[in-house]
């Protein structure tokens, strides 16, 4: 288990991260998801999946504990893509993300963490979500607040 890109978004990550950061198309927005720990597939499996219901038809379960929400993170919650002249590279960065008093019901601990694209907030479904980044992220809820700290999600070299 680690980090990485959907093969559907290789090559596509900053486009997508500046669509939503250019407000093109307007209804555009990043969306964080947290999956169960339980169930969860192997990497090699994950990155090939195209969309969000792809993931969730498969063994991936969003978590379901009390305290939860997908995080939608539109032009006014993330900045352009950076470029790293030192390290020779573009950044993509977006805010930590905190979730509040997170119960350890429904569905427990959770395994991982993924960003998305989502062209249209209004009227699309997670057919039309197209995963970007998936991170580990184990954590087991315990009425406490949750806190994913994100730095540079994506970087391209």
């Amino acid at each position: 288990m680690a980090d990485g890109v959907f093969n559907i978004s290789k090559g596509r990550v900053a486009e997508f991260h500046e669509r939503v950061n250019n407000n093109d198309p307007t209804n555009s927005a990043l969306i964080v998801v947290l999956l169960a720990s339980t169930g969860l597939e192997a990497d090699a499996t994950l990155k090939d999946y195209d969309t969000l219901s792809a993931i969730l038809a498969a063994a991936n379960d969003e978590a379901t504990n009390t305290g939860y929400a997908r995080k939608t993170l539109t032009d006014t919650d993330i900045g352009a893509i950076t470029t790293n002249d030192t390290s020779d590279r573009n950044e993509a960065d977006i805010a930590d993300q905190t979730w509040t008093s997170v119960s350890n019901d429904g569905t427990g601990a959770i395994g991982k963490l993924l960003i998305c694209y989502d062209g249209d907030t209004t009227g699309g479904t997670d057919a039309s979500i197209i995963p970007l980044t998936y991170h580990d992220f184990t954590v087991t809820p315990n009425g406490g607040n949750i806190v994913a700290s994100i730095s540079d999600y994506f970087r391209a070299s």
